[in-house]
């Protein structure tokens, strides 16, 4: 018996979080976009900084630390470091969204961008309102020269998130754009 304690207390940290954890967060999700689309100038980036906080946190630590080394090998630019921490945490926890996010990102950055096109439908199949992965899957789309549609994906991200001063300019850029096309 002390064995099996033991044991449950060494993975505790890679157990999912429980469906009462889950449905809370999903709840303080809905209210932090919901005051997203209402917010002003003065508290927008605390709400977007919250919804990340939200989305950086697994209910693991041991998984929470697999997207820390993962974003910062990213920020050191070590693309293979962080490639290699991020698919170790989506083998593991496969359900939480931002880990396939931060490795879209790492795949792109180190070119690969088919993979990162995956990871980026992995996450929105997880969580269809991550206005991050929206704008990497615009990024792509431009990418390619495929305007109208990165202009579609600018569009949903915006609709998310409508105080964002990138995703508004990708949009106000490719709608430019378009205009003198025609």
């Amino acid at each position: 018996m002390f064995s099996l304690i033991l044991l449950l207390t060494l993975f505790v940290g890679i157990i999912p979080p429980s469906a009462a954890v889950a449905q809370d967060r999903e709840e303080q999700l809905d209210t932090l976009f919901s005051q997203l689309q209402t917010a002003d100038d003065s508290n927008w980036q605390a709400l977007e900084n919250e919804i990340w906080e939200l989305w950086s946190r697994s209910g693991s630590d041991s998984m929470d630390l697999l997207l820390q080394r993962g974003q910062s090998a990213i920020q050191a630019g070590d693309l293979d470091g962080a490639i290699a921490h991020l698919s170790a945490l989506t083998d593991h926890a496969p359900e939480f969204a931002e880990g396939w996010n931060a490795r879209a990102t790492a795949f792109y950055m180190s070119g690969e961008l088919g993979l990162s096109l995956n990871d980026i439908a992995q996450t929105l199949s997880l969580e269809p309102r991550h206005f991050g992965a929206l704008t990497g899957l615009g990024l792509i789309l431009e990418e390619f020269g495929n305007d109208a549609r990165a202009l579609e994906a600018y569009r949903h991200a915006l609709a998310i998130h409508p105080h964002s001063d990138d995703i508004k300019g990708a949009v106000a850029r490719l709608e430019q754009k378009r205009e003198k096309d025609i």
